[in-house]
């Protein structure tokens, strides 16, 4: 795949590669006519597709958050819950769509993610830590399933 089509295809994995490019032409010292900081210029397009990663990493946060809250405070529950819910899951699977090798980093993101979501259920609901499991109670598949409510 050309890069142009990797550019419009995988953000993400262009930005990395992109990189990973001009780490290699700096390392070969290339004379060029006009000088270029190549390593800070790979710092920063790998910055950009870090971005995506932590775009991610948000959105299973506050997905994750909303399911643990939907889960343990069934009187609470409102429209605006379910709407959040809903939310994130089209934006997640928006953000991977348009970066599929972000799919290889769901696992980690998402563990990541839930002890963040954890610590912030307790503090929203003013539940005791230990409501919420240590481990996440949903699987992967459960999480990005549109129509799954625990």
């Amino acid at each position: 795949m050309s890069t142009a089509a990797l550019y419009d295809r995988d953000f993400y994995r262009w930005c990395l590669e992109q990189a990973q490019a001009l780490r290699a032409l700096s390392a070969m010292r290339a004379n060029l006519a006009v000088p270029l900081d190549l390593e800070n210029l790979a710092e920063e397009i790998e910055s950009l597709g870090k971005s995506q990663q932590r775009e991610l990493a948000s959105r299973y946060r506050v997905l994750l958050l909303h399911l643990l809250k939907w889960s343990r405070q069934p009187r609470r529950r409102t429209r605006s819950w379910r709407s959040t819910i809903a939310t994130q899951r089209l934006e997640i699977a928006r953000l991977l769509r348009q970066n599929p090798s972000l799919r290889a980093r769901r696992g980690e993101e998402l563990a990541e993610a839930y002890e963040e979501a954890r610590t912030l259920a307790a503090i929203e609901t003013g539940l005791p830590l230990a409501t919420f499991p240590e481990s996440c109670p949903f699987t992967l598949e459960e999480i990005e399933d549109p129509e799954f409510l625990p």
